[in-house]
């Protein structure tokens, strides 16, 4: 199964910003029953190769994302739903979610 696509950002990147880290988290957030190697975070995510080798060991360091398994030589990773920051990330997209729908229930239907 291909990862979610998107044409458009997501609420979290939209209200938090569009920063590299943010990115990654929210593909790995919008993807979360899947693990996927660098390569493939790199095919869906709008940031340059440098960019995320950059920005992958601080999301390991901070056990945001966790090594699952390596096929050959690529090692495949996921959120790590045990961290508290991943909770708490989970717990904020799911928020702007709630209250984007809450939002959109009272704004008039247009004729």
């Amino acid at each position: 199964m291909r990862p979610e696509s998107k044409s458009e950002p997501s609420l979290l990147v939209r209200y938090l910003g569009s920063s590299p880290a943010l990115k990654i988290i929210d593909f790995f957030l919008d993807n979360a029953i899947f693990d996927y190697s660098k390569e493939e975070v790199l095919e869906h995510v709008a940031i340059s190769r440098s960019t995320l080798f950059n920005i992958w060991q601080f999301l390991a360091d901070a056990a945001i994302l966790a090594p699952t398994r390596k096929i050959g030589k690529a090692v495949l990773y996921r959120l790590n739903k045990e961290s508290e920051v991943v909770k708490r990330l989970v717990d904020l997209d799911l928020a702007l979610s709630r209250f984007k729908e809450r939002r959109a229930e009272t704004q008039p239907i247009p004729a």
